[in-house]
């Protein structure tokens, strides 16, 4: 007999905990490699998670609703066919259901569910161990290794400010730091050893600073919890602006020459690929080649430190009816227009469907965010962190523009355009940097060569 660990996976850089939203198997069930197990929600993705092997499950020790950290055991496969009989299969689940409650019977806090995490209007930290055990961890506590093992996000800005996590306490699952915990410490300005027996984080996700009263609900005010996602993107947006030096610089692009490229070429570029020639491939083309040349924008901040990112992974925003969701073209500068346009394609169609894995959520080294489709002239979009730049594109439309005419006397002409947006972190990047990088990708798009599709 066999039993194989499914895991939870890590769905982005800065993310340490996933919540299990749907089972779409049940314990005595059949499953075949790479069927969909289960589906999860974090900040970045909502996905559904493939069987790493063809077997029969066997356990299920998370259950609907539970968060937990990357890399928990969520469930076991038996990968001997029909060795679970339908008597084992009783047996084991309420088994695994003792097994899911395990933490909270020890007095550690109860594991959060969407309705937890956001209605709790001021939760009591508690750092007391679950009953779990973490092998491989010498030398340490369970409730330091929890901590230690907090978002890289929260260490690298906890290291930044010079803060032992250690000393902290923490609201996250299992006592863990958050991001909410450490900036309320930052923002108090008080010893650590003086916050470490009673730090309360502010009430609710991405809440205002704890001096700050929170609103009351009127009568016949609706008041709903946010939904995981849009809980943790609450908080990641508010670590993001705290964490970088934010500054947005625009510039209008003349994508004309682009417009009449793809008026010539659609047909014959849609018949040999299959694939819809849209802006946005020749937004992301430019972009590469800019990023090439400024390499400063396809970088991270590590301290005092500047990590120069090899390859150019281009993040490409997806707004969904349940949130927003980035995936990643990897190596983008290795692709030509056609593969750029697949890769695409692909990423946002099963991003819609939910049928993302979780390596292609990770690893993004500059995003590019399209609120234009909404009909949004301009923004000032927030960096994804550990990102130091994202680019905003506002809707492209025809406007009147004055132009050189042919014999040397200014002339008004109909010209298809778009602001771009560019927010950076100006810890890194100087303005001066920033608008170079915008003045390259503008002269790449209006000079874009036919050859090039």
């Amino acid at each position: 007999m066999a039993l194989v660990d499914i895991i939870m996976p890590q769905m982005g850089e800065s993310i340490a905990e996933g919540t299990l939203s749907k089972w779409l198997k049940k314990v005595g069930d059949e499953v075949k490699r790479d069927e969909p197990l289960f589906e999860i929600s974090t900040d970045k993705v909502d996905a559904e998670i493939p069987a790493p092997a063809a077997g029969v499950i066997a356990e299920i020790l998370v259950q609907e609703g539970q968060t937990v950290e990357i890399q928990t055991v969520v469930a076991r496969l038996e990968t001997e066919k029909g060795a679970m009989t339908a008597t084992a299969a009783a047996n084991v689940a309420p088994a695994a259901a003792a097994s899911a409650a395990a933490p909270v019977s020890s007095g550690g806090p109860p594991p959060k569910t969407e309705s937890t995490a956001a209605k709790a209007p001021a939760p009591q930290p508690s750092v007391s161990a679950p009953a779990i055990s973490s092998p491989g961890q010498n030398g340490s506590s369970f409730e330091e290794r929890i901590r230690t093992r907090s978002s890289p996000l929260v260490r690298k800005m906890a290291a930044e400010h010079g803060v032992d996590i250690t000393a902290l306490r923490g609201t996250g699952i299992a006592g863990r730091v958050t991001s909410r915990d450490l900036m309320g410490f930052i923002n108090a300005g008080i010893p650590a050893e003086a916050r470490s027996g009673s730090m309360h984080a502010p009430a609710g996700p991405g809440a205002q600073a704890e001096n700050v009263p929170l609103p009351e609900p009127w009568p016949g005010d609706r008041v709903e919890p946010m939904s995981r996602m849009r809980a943790l993107i609450s908080d990641h947006m508010v670590a993001s602006r705290r964490t970088s030096a934010h500054v947005t610089s625009f510039m209008e692009m003349d994508l004309t020459r682009v417009a009449r490229i793809r008026v010539r070429k659609r047909a014959e570029f849609e018949a040999s690929t299959g694939q819809k020639l849209t802006y946005m491939p020749f937004i992301i083309a430019s972009v590469v080649k800019g990023l090439k040349e400024f390499p400063i924008l396809n970088s991270s901040v590590a301290g005092k430190n500047v990590i120069y990112r090899q390859p150019v992974n281009v993040g490409v925003a997806v707004a969904l009816d349940w949130g927003l969701i980035v995936p990643v073209i990897k190596r983008a500068e290795d692709l030509s227009l056609s593969g750029i346009t697949r890769a695409l394609n692909d990423l946002a169609a099963r991003a819609r469907a939910k049928k993302l894995s979780p390596e292609e959520v990770l690893d993004g080294t500059f995003t590019i965010t399209n609120p234009g489709v909404f009909g949004s002239l301009m923004g000032t979009p927030i960096i994804s962190q550990p990102q130091v730049a994202i680019l905003g594109v506002g809707v492209i439309e025809k406007r009147p523009k004055v132009i050189p005419g042919e014999d040397g006397e200014d002339t008004i002409a109909i010209r298809t355009c778009a602001y771009f947006s560019l927010s950076f972190d100006h810890r890194v990047i100087d303005g001066a940097v920033a608008d170079q990088f915008l003045a390259f990708v503008k002269k790449t798009i209006e000079e874009y060569p036919e050859s090039g599709v």
